[in-house]
């Protein structure tokens, strides 16, 4: 399967949003990948960088993944579209599974949130499997995946070839520039993806935004820990690569024995 990680710029609007989902999603499939992530909170963008709080209403959101539907069965490709989605006691952060048919799959909500996070969003309670033509992937949604391997073990555990990760690090005002993808001064962020990946004996496909100053690229990740393809600094675009699901056999993720530490 040939799969696509989209690296866009922060969206200033829904409809900028939109936008670039159009274009990168049209850039993916004619390269024939047959699933697109996209960074977290894409839809209607990470809270506080600069979209208008009209498009964070129910309506606003309900309509763009309407639209996100069409986009997907316009151009026959499975989308990964990370929103703010409202619940009752808020806002969800999720993200959305589309079908090449423009159906909605479901959804997997961010359950592990930062403590910077708990004014934005209510954390989800359920983790899910996903499935697209024979493969199964999970996602985890980037501080728990960063920071919570427990996360990307259990779809590991559940059959999960492939872990999709979008998140947001970086900036569009302040910040280092990166030059070399998985350099020791680096932030770690990279290096936590090629864990989640060798740990587990499963592909980690990472994905964030094209600022000016990002902490690392969206990249894919093989089940031995090397990176596949990563993304260039800073620059939009999507990046694509063929995975193997036969090289992910979970085989450490199986090994796991959790009655070894129950209390």
């Amino acid at each position: 399967m040939k799969i696509a990680l989209a690296a866009p710029p922060f969206p200033q609007s829904i409809d900028d949003g939109l936008f670039w989902l159009g274009q990168l999603v049209k850039e993916a499939a004619s390269q024939q990948a047959e699933i697109v992530c996209f960074p977290e909170s894409f839809i209607p963008g990470y809270p506080g960088m600069g979209y208008p709080e009209k498009d964070r209403s129910a309506d606003k959101l309900q309509d763009a993944l309407d639209k996100a539907c069409v986009i997907a069965a316009k151009n026959t490709i499975c989308i990964i579209l990370p929103m703010d989605w409202p619940c009752q006691s808020g806002f969800l952060n999720v993200a959305f599974v589309i079908s090449a048919e423009g159906i909605v799959l479901g959804y997997q909500a961010k359950n592990q949130l930062d403590p910077s996070e708990d004014t934005f969003w209510t954390p989800g309670t359920q983790r899910t499997i996903f499935e697209v033509k024979g493969v199964k992937f999970g996602i985890t949604i980037c501080h728990e995946g960063f920071r919570y391997p427990e996360s990307v073990r259990w779809a590991a555990r559940n059959g999960a070839a492939i872990v999709f990760h979008p998140h947001f690090n970086g900036s569009n005002t302040h910040g280092i520039s990166l030059t070399e993808w998985g350099h020791k001064n680096n932030p770690y962020y990279e290096k936590a993806a090629i864990l989640r990946a060798m740990e587990n004996t499963i592909y980690f496909a990472s994905c964030n935004y094209a600022s000016l100053y990002p902490e690392s690229a969206s990249s894919l990740i093989d089940p031995t820990g090397n990176c596949t393809i990563h993304a260039e600094y800073g620059n939009p675009g999507v990046i694509t690569a063929n995975i193997d699901p036969a090289l992910a056999t979970g085989l450490l993720a199986k090994r796991f024995k959790p009655e070894n530490y129950s209390l």
